[in-house]
């Protein structure tokens, strides 16, 4: 690490250890990812935050764009985008970044000088022509695409502890895959007829002033968009796919709800063989009772965005429609932390060696 500093922290024996000290930039700091980013690492003791970056904000102290940290934060200046400089001062590089941002960027010797966390799109899909169709731009680093590492450490932990580029996922892509993935696995459902139906707070839509997402714009009411045409589409896919061993896909419609956080997900599927409620609980809980931020809920109950607001936690639900033969499979997560800066910092402890859910232990805000 560079020019590393240490903390104290009192260890199992009661002695004062050190540890070092991670040094973590951030571009794209005053966005809402970004901004949450912040958030969750200035409550650690083992992270400094060397780099705010901002194009918008370039000069301004970044306590006085977000007042919540106002009282940490002193004379913190946002800085400009400029990847080259702020590997020679960080070990890690979180990029809140629009799409194609952090691709434009990257080099061979920034990677071999910090590692990069991008929570933009760039790296998410592993074959080029799908994202240029679907993002409609041309690809700037094609070269990095084999090396990234699709960000979802209930599934690739291994692989993400020795990564140095992490595709962290997007937030609807989080709670889809989560949803279904044991069910996929498994064979229980017809990965042929995989329907997604998703919802989200208007933050994920991003800081920046547009007119959809003013409030009398969203404000009680509800609509649906990318209707056949999202770009989360072909990275569920993708995903689905590796799961499935063969190509899925779906039909993903997400819908704007008035409300600041969340993702509900209804998903349904074609049941491939008959299966009892206790059956697919066991399936869900073979996967995920040994993950920290997924809760399996019990049958007939139904998970609700209100309860993992402010927390990095997954709740996921299910119940079986014998008169259709459909299982309905439910998710709901915040997306701004398990869906976005939540997964990152979960990404960041496995590439630096540490437990998993260091800093991000937060029980959800309610009411």
């Amino acid at each position: 690490m560079k020019n590393v500093r240490t903390c104290l922290f009192y260890g199992e024996n009661s002695r004062e250890e050190e540890m070092a000290m991670i040094k973590a930039g951030i571009i794209g700091a005053t966005g809402y990812a970004g901004a949450e980013l912040v958030r969750l690492l200035l409550q650690r003791e083992d992270v400094e935050i060397v780099w705010y970056g901002s194009r918008s904000y370039v000069g301004e102290d970044f306590a006085s764009i977000y007042r919540n940290v106002s009282h940490i934060l002193k004379e913190e200046p946002c800085r400009d985008d400029d990847m080259a400089r702020l590997a020679d001062e960080a070990d890690v590089i979180f990029t809140a970044t629009p799409q194609g941002y952090c691709a434009s960027q990257v080099t061979e010797e920034i990677l071999s000088k910090a590692k990069i966390i991008d929570l933009s799109a760039d790296f998410r899909i592993q074959d080029v022509e799908v994202y240029q169709h679907w993002y409609n731009m041309k690809h700037s680093a094609p070269q990095f695409i084999k090396e990234a590492v699709y960000g979802l450490p209930e599934v690739n932990r291994d692989r993400l502890k020795g990564a140095r580029l992490i595709a962290n996922p997007g937030c609807y892509p989080t709670c889809s895959f989560l949803t279904l993935y044991p069910m996929v696995k498994e064979g229980i459902i017809d990965v042929g007829t995989i329907i997604i139906d998703a919802k989200s707070g208007t933050s994920g839509a991003g800081r920046s002033a547009k007119v959809p997402s003013l409030y009398c714009e969203v404000n009680e009411s509800m609509k649906p968009y990318g209707v056949a045409s999202h770009r989360h589409t072909p990275e569920i896919e993708e995903q689905l796919s590796y799961a499935a061993g063969k190509p899925v896909v779906i039909s993903f419609t997400p819908h704007l709800v008035p409300m600041n956080r969340g993702i509900l997900v209804t998903a349904y599927g074609t049941l491939a063989r008959s299966v009892s409620a206790e059956e697919v609980k066991a399936i869900y809980d073979k996967y995920y009772e040994k993950e920290y931020f997924v809760r399996v809920m019990e049958p007939g109950m139904v998970p609700q965005t209100r309860w993992v607001e402010g927390s990095n936690f997954a709740d996921i639900a299910f119940q079986i429609d014998a008169r259709t033969n459909r299982l309905i499979m439910m998710g709901a997560i915040d997306n701004m932390v398990k869906g976005a800066a939540g997964q990152a910092i979960q990404n960041m402890n496995l590439m630096f060696g540490l437990p998993e859910n260091t800093g991000l232990k937060q029980i959800a805000v309610f009411p």
